[in-house]
């Protein structure tokens, strides 16, 4: 599956309500070169293959264009991350209905989902996306499969080429430095703020 990612002077409101008006797919596809990448990452995270990931990818978009003829939505990114988190919960319930893995998952998820919650989420979620970026490359690499895709220290070990030592080391540097640069993130801290008040 390839991503395209695309320059756009619009922003995602501009293209959900430019969708809205003209029910043109073009604009979704837009939506897809910039968000098609993270949907399937997060797909690939649930399903842990590459072919039920893609098949995931294809169809939640395919519901979108259905979807945003009638919903309105603020926060096309959040919007789109949580529509993504129920349609894989979905497919893993069908497969497995007595997955108490799925339960306790689910379980986690449920949270107020009001506008302000998207927004906030959409917040973290970009605080973490720019902090993962600043990372050394080989801090970064074995945060996100170890995390993201969930390896362990082996696996990532045998995809990367270093060392468990090497894989740990990185590992332990990364989430510290990902500390940091979460902290000094003013939006990020803002809501962390916010949350222990």
């Amino acid at each position: 599956m390839i991503f395209r990612k695309k320059n756009s002077d619009y922003s995602d409101q501009d293209l959900v309500y430019k969708y809205q008006k003209t029910q043109h797919a073009k604009y979704i596809g837009m939506l897809f070169d910039r968000y098609g990448a993270m949907t399937y990452g997060l797909c690939l995270k649930y399903f842990k293959n590459e072919a039920d990931s893609q098949d995931a990818t294809v169809k939640i978009f395919e519901k979108i264009l259905e979807d945003l003829k009638r919903m309105k939505v603020t926060h096309f990114k959040s919007w789109l991350y949580r529509v993504t988190q129920n349609h894989c919960l979905m497919e893993l319930r069908k497969k497995k209905p007595q997955s108490t893995a799925i339960h306790e998952i689910e379980y986690s998820l449920e949270e107020d989902v009001s506008p302000g919650k998207y927004h906030e989420r959409e917040i973290r979620l970009s605080a973490l996306d720019k902090a993962l970026h600043d990372l050394k490359p080989d801090q970064k690499k074995c945060v996100m499969l170890f995390y993201i895709n969930e390896l362990s220290y082996k696996e990532v070990a045998e995809k990367t080429g270093f060392s468990l030592k090497e894989v740990k080391s990185h590992i332990q540097n990364g989430k510290r430095n990902l500390r940091i640069l979460l902290e000094k993130n003013q939006e990020f801290n803002s809501l962390t703020n916010e949350n222990v008040a």
